[in-house]
């Protein structure tokens, strides 16, 4: 009887060492993500719902998401770790030496994907710093010029429907609130524009336009995929069920996932 006993036990214990290892297997990340973003500022206030939004979904999806808020920690081992790097709202300066090699080594080789947000764009001199050129060419050969600081409402047409960053996103959508970056030149002779902001429907009405105006491109001359998505500056863009699916689609189509 005792013996009967044992070897019961043993099968319970084994199917549930089976169950366990199954478990972890389906629970595997997918992919792993890093998300720079801004520690300060009133631009954390876009942040603040970025973030929940995005563990949210990556737990929904099973792929695993890491924050960091500076450079520091930024190399090519660090970076090796990871699939896709979202920069979701910092600015291309105050980058660590070591950190600029190894991100530049990412984009350029493939190491992995890249998504870039509002502040991504922000190419120029600023708090002292200087231009990151190859950043600057990276994003298409543009410098900044100006904003609309007042903020506009604005129609955003898709230009490459099926594009898979575009996939399920209507033909044209409505930005409630924007601050509209302008650059020196529209960056499409040297990137793949997939949507441009109709200037002509700014709500209210502003004199700072700059004609030819992609706000979602990528950048086909290096080998990582990447989109750069300039609206990330206010919360009520997660109020968009557009703006939310274009997010994802990025997430995963950088990664060379699929949802």
């Amino acid at each position: 009887m005792k013996k009967i006993i044992s070897h019961s036990i043993t099968f319970i214990l084994l199917l549930g060492y089976n169950s366990g290892a199954v478990q972890a297997q389906q629970k595997a990340p997918r992919f792993h993500v890093i998300a720079l973003y801004e520690n300060g500022g009133h631009h954390v206030e876009y942040t603040n719902v970025a973030r929940p939004w995005l563990e949210k979904l990556a737990a929904d999806s099973n792929f695993a998401i890491d924050f960091i808020q500076n450079t520091n920690q930024i190399d090519s081992a660090f970076l090796s770790k990871y699939q896709l790097f979202i920069q979701l709202d910092y600015p291309p300066y105050a980058w660590k030496d070591k950190a600029v090699k190894a991100f530049e080594d990412y984009i350029t080789k493939g190491r992995g994907g890249w998504i870039g947000f509002h502040h991504a764009t922000l190419l120029g001199e600023f708090d002292g710093y200087p231009m990151w050129n190859w950043f600057s060419k990276f994003m298409g050969d543009i410098v900044y010029k100006n904003y609309i600081p007042t903020f506009a409402k604005a129609k955003v047409n898709v230009e490459e429907p099926n594009h898979p960053v575009m996939k399920g996103i209507p033909a044209s959508f409505i930005v409630e609130k924007e601050e509209w970056y302008t650059y020196n030149k529209s960056p499409r002779p040297n990137v793949h524009v997939l949507a441009t902001v109709d200037e002509s429907t700014y709500t209210p009405d502003s004199d700072i336009k700059m004609g030819d105006h992609p706000v979602v491109w990528t950048n086909p001359n290096v080998a990582a995929r990447n989109v750069y998505i300039f609206m990330g500056h206010s919360p009520i863009l997660f109020n968009s069920e557009v703006y939310k699916r274009l997010f994802t689609n990025a997430i995963f189509w950088a990664a060379k996932s699929e949802p």
